[in-house]
């Protein structure tokens, strides 16, 4: 009588044990990530960073000696950098396609060709500061080159060139970001320039602070210790100690209105 009822609880619970491993199994069987397109990954990073905030707030910031100001009037970009010399205030304004210098408030006359490259100078601070929201600019091609490890963490490797059409005078240029596989936000950024002799530049963000929703961070500034690097490579060469730091690039006094 006694094997008769065990061989029954047997039976019973394997019975009852079959369909619950079952649930259990389809339980923890997860669908398999979606992977994400550079599209993704960039709207991601810039919702983060603050989205069309910079469209709609203006920016003010100090950077080294000058000051910096980011705005849009009646739905056009203008960018403003003012430094004082002696008794004169210089304001240089990059409006569109469009340059003009002000001394004191009087407009000035400025040749074609340092208007070029003061309009560059003005546009490249604010570039880096409003990053990554530039990244969805017309002439911007992004592809995901997959993921890579830098100081023991994962990021989404990203290259960025530009359609020389729109791509400004540096349209040649070709820009490396790795964004953190998480958060999105973009960690490092690095880039290959052909004026002035050429070169390679490495920067890694560091004091990350949100202003009015916005996010702003300062940069290490490397290059690499050594002529003619692979730009593609250089990720990996600062994760070996191969590159060797420059400068730092610090904002202050930062407002959002």
């Amino acid at each position: 009588m006694l094997d008769f009822t065990n061989k029954y609880q047997n039976n019973l619970m394997r019975k009852l044990l079959i369909p619950l491993m079952l649930v259990f199994a389809i339980g923890c069987k997860q669908e398999p990530k979606k992977e994400l397109t550079v599209q993704e990954i960039v709207d991601n990073s810039i919702a983060d960073s603050g989205g069309k905030l910079f469209n709609d707030h203006k920016v003010t910031f100090d950077f080294r000696d000058k000051s910096y100001v980011s705005e849009n009037v009646d739905g056009q970009r203008v960018f403003k950098r003012i430094s004082d010399l002696d008794s004169i205030t210089i304001m240089d304004v990059k409006r569109g396609n469009d340059f003009e210098r002000y001394m004191n408030d009087s407009l000035v006359m400025v040749h074609d060709t340092m208007a070029v490259k003061y309009a560059n100078s003005v546009n490249s601070v604010h570039y880096f500061v409003r990053l990554p929201y530039g990244l969805n600019d017309g002439a911007v091609n992004k592809e995901l080159l997959g993921k890579e490890t830098i100081d023991n963490k994962q990021y989404y490797k990203v290259k960025v060139t530009f359609d020389q059409q729109g791509g400004g005078d540096d349209f040649e240029d070709t820009y490396l970001y790795w964004f953190d596989i998480d958060s999105f936000k973009p960690n490092y950024l690095a880039y290959d320039f052909h004026v002035n002799g050429g070169g390679q530049r490495f920067r890694k963000a560091y004091n990350e602070r949100y202003v009015n929703g916005i996010r702003f961070v300062d940069y290490e500034n490397y290059k690499p210790k050594n002529d003619g690097t692979d730009i593609l490579e250089i990720g990996q060469l600062y994760n070996q100690g191969e590159l060797e730091l420059l400068s730092k690039i610090e904002l202050k006094n930062i407002t959002v209105e």
